[in-house]
């Protein structure tokens, strides 16, 4: 199949590239490294060929260019911004990056004939659910707290009512939606890792600390009605994540239109992945307690059985401190990122 995958030289957006190749799949891949790694796509092309282009997903004539040059059968979009605290500082960029950008992609896409997508959504477009609907299934209510999650929130409201008019028209659309949680771990053959500029996810940032590249790490909120007062997240492994969108692409047909929520179905307090990286590493590091961010969500963990009945994944990689070394053997290596290549 040939493949476009947007925003290729992101955390996720590289590792769907490694598996896409390795699985024999011809792929293009774009970003504008406005927050992607040209050392991941440095990596990428020591393993395989792929096309790469520098360029905006929201450029409509060149995504419609690309996707008719290359034959694209189907799209993987990544390419997004993903910062809840930046989201509520600047609401605009986000709009305009994951909303606009994906709506000219359909545009794109409409032109040249591409009829399948599978998204990159977001565990963030449901919001603060009552504790009743945790693990969060994918009927439950999606009502965003903030820039970002309504952001991606937009873009699945756009795919049903495009879809709809495209069955309207008699040419069906196929898309799914993958509303996934926090994402971890890396390549297990370290070829890959996760290298955010600036870094705002928990582990790496912890695992930074335990580096001696950070003098602390900060807490934001220790009074959560949560077990020990801190938010608790579902921490799903990269290569099970990238597993679910090759068998939710495997799957998609004409017409289509799928939701399915992708995590490990349990979660993690930040107090709990501090200890398991001290345990992982080895290594002590200064934790200091901060105030609340703004809207950020006591505890989001995912009921994932919809993927499950449906098209049989499940995740392999389950326990926090293996999701950490795999990270753990990789900063190892790299240090300082791909930085260091």
């Amino acid at each position: 199949m040939n493949v476009l995958v947007t925003g290729g030289a992101g955390f996720i957006g590289s590792h769907a590239i490694l598996r896409l190749m390795e699985d024999g799949h011809t792929v293009t891949s774009i970003d504008d490294f406005s927050r992607g790694n040209r050392g991941a796509i440095a990596a990428l092309r020591a393993v395989g060929p792929f096309e790469f282009v520098e360029g905006d997903v929201g450029d409509r004539a060149l995504m419609a260019t690309l996707m008719r040059d290359r034959g694209i059968d189907l799209v993987m979009h990544f390419a997004a911004k993903a910062y809840v605290g930046e989201s509520m500082d600047i609401p605009l960029t986000y709009y305009a990056t994951n909303t606009s950008a994906s709506i000219a992609l359909l545009q794109a896409m409409d032109d040249a004939g591409v009829e399948r997508i599978v998204f990159s959504s977001t565990c963030a477009s449901y919001g603060e659910p009552p504790a009743d609907r945790v693990p969060i299934r994918e009927d439950c209510p999606q009502r965003p707290i903030n820039p970002y999650g309504y952001s991606k929130w937009f873009v699945e409201r756009v795919l049903f009512d495009h879809g709809r008019a495209k069955r309207e028209a008699g040419r069906p659309f196929g898309f799914a939606c993958l509303r996934y949680f926090n994402v971890a771990g890396n390549d297990q053959k370290s070829r890959l890792g996760e290298d955010h500029r600036p870094e705002t996810h928990l582990i790496p940032i912890c695992l930074e600390a335990a580096l001696g590249h950070r003098k602390s790490i900060t807490v934001f909120g220790t009074d959560y009605a949560t077990p020990d007062g801190t938010c608790i997240r579902d921490y799903v492994h990269v290569s099970d994540l990238i597993d679910a969108h090759i068998t939710v692409m495997s799957a998609l047909g004409p017409g289509d239109e799928r939701t399915y929520n992708i995590g490990i179905g349990d979660g993690s307090s930040v107090r709990e992945v501090i200890e398991a990286t001290r345990d992982v590493t080895g290594r002590a590091f200064e934790v200091i307690e901060g105030p609340r961010r703004a809207g950020d969500p006591p505890m989001l963990y995912a009921d994932s059985s919809k993927i499950r009945d449906e098209l049989g994944w499940v995740a392999k990689h389950t326990d926090l401190r293996g999701i950490i070394d795999d990270a753990w053997r990789w900063r190892q290596v790299h240090p300082h990122g791909y930085g260091e290549q």
